[in-house]
């Protein structure tokens, strides 16, 4: 990305490698969106865009999953996101409104989940925010995590602050249940959720060595549904992109450290 002179984002190149999930299913298809979901953003502006596809082959079957590739597209933007507003010295949140100012409805979104999760004043001591943003499925949502971080890098996710604008709202419990395990999700993916592969073999075969998110480290969930009269969007899988980059951000925020891979903690450390 390239910034100006006030620190606002002027180009951003978005490369995304990776194989087709669309071509796994409809052989004949040209060209694979799904790949490329929520790249750079429907909604910042920023002058100069590029977004490439690389299309890479993988000896293993992909397919899909909740939010599909706007869960690593939503990583990816809005963690380097905070690496430029770091970069140019800017309030995390306002480098983001900037970029929303001609889209106000995202910008509602931003500024309700901001301002419930009480951001600008100061964290119970120990913890820290982090902040991210994100459109997909006919739905803007805007989540903050709030952690904390041991001296030994055991990290706790205590508070997700959402906010959701999935236009016209029928039913606000069951868009409540379905925001609150997207995060559950995203979550376990984020922190610990990985396959790996030994001769050829998966090496989980069972919980006891692929760990999920447990009651016992469940964060307080908030989720706020905004009034909308827009068409109605999904509620089922928007919620997941956002909390990695929340998180990984949050994380920062507690340490320092950039988190530019995931999940963090890899080998079932979490549970060591």
């Amino acid at each position: 990305a390239a910034l100006d002179g006030a620190g606002d984002p002027t180009a951003w190149l978005h490369r995304i490698v990776g194989p087709s999930i669309l071509k796994l299913y409809f052989p004949f298809a040209v060209v694979d969106f799904t790949s490329v979901d929520g790249a750079v953003g429907r909604a910042y502006a920023i002058a100069n865009r590029r977004i490439d596809y690389v299309e890479a082959e993988t000896p293993l079957k992909s397919g899909f999953w909740r939010s599909v590739g706007n869960s690593h597209t939503a990583f990816a933007m809005e963690a380097f996101a905070d690496e430029l507003a770091a970069a140019a010295g800017r309030d995390l949140l306002e480098f983001r409104y900037r970029m929303l100012a001609k889209k106000p409805r995202h910008a509602a979104v931003l500024e309700l989940a901001a301002a419930r999760a009480g951001w600008g004043e100061a964290p119970p001591p120990g913890r820290h925010r982090g902040i991210a943003f994100h459109e997909s499925m006919g739905s803007i949502v805007a989540e903050v995590a709030e952690i904390s971080v041991t001296p030994g890098e055991e990290l706790r996710v205590h508070r997700v602050t959402c906010a959701i604008d999935c236009g016209i709202t029928v039913n606000p419990d069951t868009v409540a249940a379905q925001v609150e395990g997207s995060i559950v999700f995203g979550l376990t993916a984020a922190l610990f959720g990985q396959i790996t592969l030994k001769d050829g073999r998966v090496e989980q075969s069972n919980f006891h060595d692929y760990p999920m998110l447990r009651m016992h480290q469940m964060p307080e969930i908030e989720v706020h549904i905004v009034d909308s009269s827009a068409p109605p969007g999904g509620v089922g899988e928007p919620a997941t992109p956002p909390i990695a980059p929340a998180l990984v951000n949050a994380y920062y925020a507690a340490t320092g450290q950039r988190i530019r891979r995931l999940p963090i903690y890899p080998e079932n450390r979490w549970h060591a």
